[in-house]
This record gives structure tokens, sequence and C-alpha cells, in this order.
């Protein structure tokens, strides 16, 4: 058994409310000027379940990253993101994934460059 939740969808979104020193745009958002890409950057990990996952299957309790987890792994790609230079991250999505004995998350974006100045 497999199962995900998107940026927006299921379980705790990532919050659209917080400020970064570069512009984070999600999916189905776009930048309002023009840019070039510079590369996909990525977080990702994926870790055996602890025993107080497992207790009741059915209800899947204390699996997946909370609100302010999210924020802070926001944080860590944006930084990335600044390391090499991008004015922004798009197409940000994060995806969490359980299984019987793990459970995961990828968070990805595009680092781009603005063509024009900010």
């Amino acid at each position: 058994m497999l199962l995900t939740s998107g940026c927006m969808s299921g379980g705790v979104p990532i919050s659209t409310n917080t400020k970064y020193p570069i512009d984070v745009l999600y999916e189905h958002q776009s930048p309002e000027m023009p840019f070039e890409e510079l590369t996909w950057l990525e977080l990702s990990n994926s870790e055996v379940l602890r025993a107080d996952q497992t207790k009741d299957q059915e209800r899947m309790l204390k699996r997946g990253n909370d609100a302010k987890t999210k924020q802070l792994l926001t944080s860590r790609l944006v930084a990335e993101a600044q390391k090499i230079g991008a004015d922004a991250l798009i197409n940000v999505s994060y995806q969490y994934y359980t299984t019987v004995e793990t459970e995961g998350y990828t968070l990805k974006g595009l680092a781009i460059k603005y063509k024009e100045g900010r």
C-alpha cells in the first residue's frame, strides 16, 4: 500500500503565507517576469516507521510532517537556491508517501533567475 499527498491536497499543506528572501511560487503559479531556468533542487528523506507510528495501521497516526517542519524544509530549499544565485523557486511541490514499513517525502522546486531587474 502506498499513499501520497501533494503540496495543496490532503494532509497539512505547505504554508503559502510565509515570506522568504526569494520568491517561492507553488504549482499552478507563474512568475510575472521573464526568467531563465537554473536547475531543479530537491530535498528528500525516507525513514523506517517507529513503533508508535505502526500501532494503529488503519489510522496512520503520527506520520508525515507538520506545517512547521514543511516551512523549515522550504527554508532549506530556499537557502540552496540562494547559494546558486536564484531569484526565485517555481513549481515548488511537496509529496509525502508511506508504506507498511517506511515513510518519506520529496520537496522540490525549479531555481530561476529573472531576466530583468527586480
